[in-house]
């Protein structure tokens, strides 16, 4: 009696009969499917969850029932939990993300009962919701404080012609300058000022009629660049100089830069007639360690 296997017709010719190792052969267990044949043989079944989920969050662990993860539908939680992903599970068998969980509480308490983290914590939860994608969370953090004071900041910032260039080039030129001294701080010139029109404070009755009644070519007599390394100006808002400065302090610490500032004159630079620049010049100090 011929043996055979797959689609192999039997046939009577004693050429094709196999021997007994052949045999065996055939029947060995079959190599584990490639991903495409396994989708073309047996479709994944959706994953199932119990009602109360454990959790563990990058090494943190939490319990929640599975309808608080599902509470709003265009959220990556909710995506994950909806059975229609795989998520692994941890020697314990609590579902893991692999994400770090000091904030995930946070996101919890919010889709559990709508409660908002406390003042300190509304930035660090801010980047979580933006991580899951839950919109709600985000629009209720975006009215409180600090990030609705923020959203002010930057749309007076949006009025700062080239602000984030100019940040960047204080922080190359101190770097520059501290290496090549090998210092520990390093100081530099800045030039912050609101108005275009530089003038001098005995003449400002004229300021208006002079401004208005200059011919076409009279306005580069004004210009000029002041001698400095970097220059913040013109805009146009209530907000003053001293706003600027606090926000360019204050963007330079977030990363890490201490930095202190004194103002040490006026650029005092002769234009035309009795006109001088009397822009504001600023000596930032920039210390490394």
């Amino acid at each position: 009696m011929v043996v055979v296997t797959g689609q192999n017709k039997v046939s009577g010719n004693p050429d094709d009969a196999m021997s007994s190792s052949d045999a065996e052969d055939d029947f060995q267990e079959p190599a584990t499917p490639t991903a495409t044949q396994a989708g073309q043989a047996l479709p994944l079944l959706p994953q199932q969850f119990p009602e109360v989920v454990p959790l563990n969050v990058g090494g943190m662990f939490f319990t929640t029932r599975l309808s608080t993860l599902r509470r709003y539908e265009d959220t990556m939680l909710a995506a994950m939990f909806s059975g229609r992903h795989y998520i692994p599970t941890d020697a314990e068998g609590r579902y893991f993300i692999d994400r770090d969980g000091t904030y995930f509480g946070d996101i919890l308490n919010f889709l559990r009962s709508g409660d908002l983290p406390p003042r300190e914590r509304v930035r660090s939860v801010y980047k979580e919701a933006q991580y899951y994608s839950i919109g709600p969370l985000l629009d209720n953090l975006e009215d409180i404080q600090p990030l609705k004071g923020e959203k002010v900041r930057q749309a007076f910032l949006g009025l700062m012609p080239y602000y984030k260039d100019h940040l960047e080039r204080i922080v190359e030129i101190a770097k520059l300058r501290a290496m090549q001294r090998k210092a520990r701080f390093a100081k530099l010139k800045v030039c912050v000022f609101k108005e275009e029109m530089p003038i001098t404070p005995y003449e400002c009755p004229h300021f208006n009629s002079l401004r208005f009644e200059r011919s076409e070519s009279e306005p580069k007599l004004f210009e000029h660049h002041c001698e400095v390394d970097v220059s913040f100006g013109p805009w146009e808002a209530v907000a003053d100089v001293y706003d600027l400065l606090h926000c360019i302090v204050t963007d330079l610490s977030a990363r890490g830069i201490a930095v202190d500032h004194q103002c040490i004159g006026v650029c005092d630079k002769h234009l035309i007639h009795h006109y001088y620049c009397k822009r504001p010049i600023y000596e930032f100090k920039i210390t490394w360690w």
